[in-house]
């Protein structure tokens, strides 16, 4: 066997994003080649991309141990560690004594503390870190979120009002701010940041613009319908988006409809899909028909999980739900929501609930209807999934208190 001429067709592979043949190629190598880093190195990139994390964490692992200082790995295995539900403290910190000044490494440091329940060390570290790097937009984010879900609801946005106080002619900075603390609804202290922004930078249109979404959305009518024609030479999601919910609350439904189909043949498009599926049905447009199909579009699958199964999911989960509150972009209210993409998890039980949503999730795109182009959902590559490698771009458990719930909400991934 050409070592060289496979593992170059192993890299090819993964680069088309066919991984799961480059694992057949990779697992058949490193039992010839146990001591080359490359085979190892390679491995754990493709069980990555097939969300395979707890044998990624493996094989990067022995990539380590033959090469200590690729960061690249290092990272690699960290990331790896924390996503599988294995302690990353410990790899964050290997990758930050190779190199000191990734905050990339920082960050996940950060999420590594924070998910053993040490959140007081999290949020220390990134508030260091913070103050000497004050234009980290990941780290004013992250600091928020995890001083948010303990419960520090009327200051967790503190980094981000010191930073701009240092740095008043960073607009970005101040619009993060501003997209932060609009999560959570807080049009008082929203209004304030945009008001102060407009003494340092004059009407600039960003901050017009968040003036706009203020108003359309805490109900403030008069100052909506001067920002939107004061905006109407932008042409800007924000402001199409604001003005498609704007429209619908007050029933002017063509001008919705108008603004959402400007925006269907744009990398935004799955946002505006859901509103046009709501406008279509209040309007009895047979493109309703079209969009979301009959009730046979819709199923119910039991996954028949008995209760031992059952007993031993509820127990974890509930060790994963420590914090006090959920994330501010998520969108439960009453309850709490894990973090990370659960499935990527190395427990047994949640690799069995896994492995059935995938059987499930495939034979019901064997069932659908012929591909339609142009259709959202219906027009997609179904390969992946009708051969069985069904991947989730989340994956999480939420638990509700009494009168806990989820408020409306689309998933445009």
């Amino acid at each position: 066997m050409d070592v060289d001429n496979c593992i170059l067709g192993a890299q090819e592979y993964l680069q088309s994003g066919k991984a799961h043949l480059a694992i057949d190629i990779l697992q058949t190598l490193v039992k010839q080649q146990p001591k080359n880093f490359d085979v190892w190195k390679l491995l754990g990139f493709a069980y990555h991309e097939e969300q395979y994390e707890a044998d990624a964490c493996y094989a990067f692992a022995n990539a380590i141990k033959l090469n200590d200082q690729d960061i690249s790995v290092a990272m690699a295995h960290a990331q790896s560690c924390f996503f599988s539900g294995t302690s990353a403290i410990e790899p964050f910190k290997q990758v930050m004594e190779l190199d000191a000044t990734d905050l990339n490494a920082v960050r996940g440091y950060a999420l590594a503390l924070a998910a053993e329940q040490q959140t007081n060390s999290a949020t220390s570290i990134l508030d260091v870190t913070l103050k000497q790097h004050p234009g980290w937009f990941a780290g004013h984010k992250l600091l928020a979120s995890q001083l948010y879900t303990v419960g520090e609801k009327d200051n967790f946005a503190f980094s981000y009002a010191r930073a701009c106080h240092s740095q008043k002619e960073n607009l970005n900075l101040r619009m993060e701010w501003f997209r932060t603390v609009v999560q959570i609804k807080n049009w008082q202290q929203a209004t304030k940041i945009i008001e102060d922004g407009i003494k340092i930078f004059g009407r600039h249109p960003q901050l017009l613009l968040a003036e706009l979404f203020i108003a359309s959305e805490s109900g403030d009518d008069v100052a909506a319908v001067k920002l939107f024609n004061e905006t109407h030479q932008y042409d800007d999601v924000v402001r199409d988006m604001a003005l498609v919910r704007f429209c619908l609350k007050k029933g002017d439904i063509r001008i919705a409809e108008q603004t959402a189909l400007r925006r269907i043949q744009t990398p935004n498009a799955n946002v505006f899909w859901p509103y046009l599926s709501l406008i279509w049905r209040l309007t009895n447009n047979p493109l309703a028909e079209w969009l979301d199909g009959s009730s046979a579009f819709v199923s119910s699958i039991d996954l028949d999980i008995d209760n031992d199964e059952l007993t031993t999911l509820s127990t974890l989960l509930r060790k994963l739900h420590f914090a006090k509150a959920p994330f501010t972009e998520q969108s439960v209210r009453g309850g709490t929501q894990t973090n990370q993409n659960l499935f990527l998890r190395k427990e047994p039980i949640i690799a069995k609930l896994k492995a059935r949503v995938q059987q499930a999730v495939s034979g019901y795109v064997k069932k659908l209807p012929e591909e339609i182009p142009g259709h959202p959902l219906l027009g997609m590559s179904r390969e992946s999934a009708l051969s069985g490698r069904v991947h989730f771009s989340g994956s999480w458990s939420v638990r509700l208190a009494s009168q806990g719930f989820n408020v409306s909400h689309t998933h445009p991934m």
